[in-house]
């Protein structure tokens, strides 16, 4: 296997890894291997249109073209 250094990191990055870590019952280096998979290699599930608009926040009515 091969490694990958990751250099300067922001410690508010770092802790926030150890968080997920800790969370998913993880070592940090495992749950930075875990991120990069995912994210790199698992095709994202597809979603139908309507559960994306359902999904979409509510801001109120849009008052720019209304034209009464």
């Amino acid at each position: 296997m091969s490694q990958l250094i990751v250099r300067d990191l922001d410690q508010d990055v770092v802790d926030a890894l150890r968080r997920r870590a800790a969370t998913h019952g993880r070592s940090a280096e495992a749950e930075h291997r875990e991120i990069l998979r995912s994210t790199l290699l698992e095709k994202p599930k597809k979603r139908l249109l309507k559960d994306v608009l359902a999904a979409m926040p509510y801001f109120g009515d849009d008052d720019l073209f209304d034209v009464r």
